[in-house]
């Protein structure tokens, strides 16, 4: 896929609860190896967005054409293995696991051994694991947390903890990563630390990345693009410069 071209277009999103209407007539796009932020006041639909992207919920309406493939009759699990992977606003980690176990459960979609396998340790199960234990850890040292691969994921500091959930993300092997606040709760260096370890994911693995974020100063610094949601409707699009000096985003969320 070469840079400039398509690999997220969503057209006329929609879905219902019930009578109410969360998010309608949607448009999205994401650009290869992109960083595009989603924004908007609490409520504004932006996780449902993520949720329907990962297809957690089923849209009521509209198309999501991920690299060129509709996803509509695509699980959880087929959106992943397509090369959508997440990240949670409250971090979702096997806090009682092990850094180095966390990210092998990233990699499930490699796996190929049979659950008969892995219980007699056949020679298939080992060697796959094997792989798998390499892998992790390459991927690990990239985060900067291989010297804490034995550590109990629940003991990590809180900014250490996020790196860990994306890495876990990135095990699965993305062509689009969806972070929903990655700096929530963070500290100002952490967030700074956070703004160069996302460019960094993006040019290391070269794949385009999504988020969700509150805090402006993120957003502001690393998107080429902004969208932005109110009433779970589009309300702009643009580069942040643009989105900065949008009246109508300026009164329904920025603020100043």
């Amino acid at each position: 896929m070469s840079a400039g071209e398509h690999i997220l277009k969503v057209r006329d999103l929609g879905i219902d609860f019930g009578g109410l209407t969360a998010v309608n007539a949607l448009d999205l796009d994401v650009f290869d190896k992109e960083i595009v932020g989603l924004i908007g006041p609490n409520g504004a639909g932006k996780t449902t967005v993520f949720n329907m992207l990962t297809k957690v919920y089923k849209p009521s309406r509209g198309q999501i054409i991920f690299c060129g493939e509709d996803l509509a009759s695509k699980n959880i699990v087929e959106a992943n293995k397509a090369g959508i992977a997440r990240t949670f606003q409250n971090i979702r980690l096997f806090s009682k696991l092990s850094v180095l176990d966390n990210v092998k459960t990233g990699y499930h979609n490699a796996i190929t051994y049979s659950p008969l396998e892995a219980v007699l340790r056949l020679p298939s199960f080992r060697k796959q694991e094997a792989e798998t234990e390499e892998k992790a850890m390459e991927l690990l040292k990239i985060m900067g947390l291989d010297d804490q691969a034995d550590v109990i994921a629940g003991n990590l500091p809180y900014g250490a903890q996020r790196r860990l959930e994306i890495a876990r993300a990135l095990a699965s092997g993305p062509k689009l990563l969806l972070l929903d606040e990655p700096a929530a709760g963070m500290n100002p260096q952490e967030t700074s630390d956070l703004m160069d370890m996302i460019r960094f994911v993006r040019d290391h693995f070269q794949i385009a990345v999504l988020l969700i974020e509150h805090d402006m100063k993120l957003v502001m610094g690393i998107c080429e693009r902004i969208t932005v949601l109110n009433y779970g409707m589009l309300l702009a699009e643009g580069t942040p410069e643009e989105i900065q000096n949008n009246p109508e985003v300026i009164k329904a969320y920025l603020g100043e």
